[in-house]
């Protein structure tokens, strides 16, 4: 598992295409593919706008983050940054905010490699296990 994580609009999704050889159709979207898809996805984008939608829909997506690393090890999760400045008003904005940081605190575990990119230069923070 390869773990791509940074700011919105940083070229996370470009730097997997790059440097780890996916391809676009290999791709599928947190924000709208089926839960169940992402179990063969040799890519996910948006993986904290996927546990939103768990969220929205009931599923503990700590439990789903964990099947996720233990069924498709050979993923490359792309997800945002987004505990970072002012914290949000709403309690259901709070809620996803600590559930995206604790999944990426799964996935960052078990990968093999972490990489932060930054203006499309990626920064290894993880390599190896």
């Amino acid at each position: 598992m390869k773990m791509i994580t940074g700011g919105a609009f940083q070229g996370k999704t470009s730097y997997a295409v790059h440097n780890f050889g996916i391809l676009a159709e290999n791709i599928k979207d947190g924000e709208k593919c089926g839960f169940d898809e992402v179990f063969g996805a040799k890519c996910i984008v948006n993986y904290h706008l996927l546990v939103k939608r768990l969220i929205d829909n009931g599923v503990e997506p700590m439990e789903f983050t964990e099947q996720l690393c233990s069924e498709n090890s050979d993923t490359v999760v792309i997800i945002n940054e987004i505990g970072c400045g002012i914290v949000p008003i709403e309690k259901s904005e709070r809620i996803w905010r600590e559930q995206v940081g604790r999944c990426g605190c799964i996935i960052a575990g078990k990968s093999q490699e972490v990489v932060r990119v930054i203006g499309g230069i990626g920064v290894v923070i993880k390599c190896g296990i």
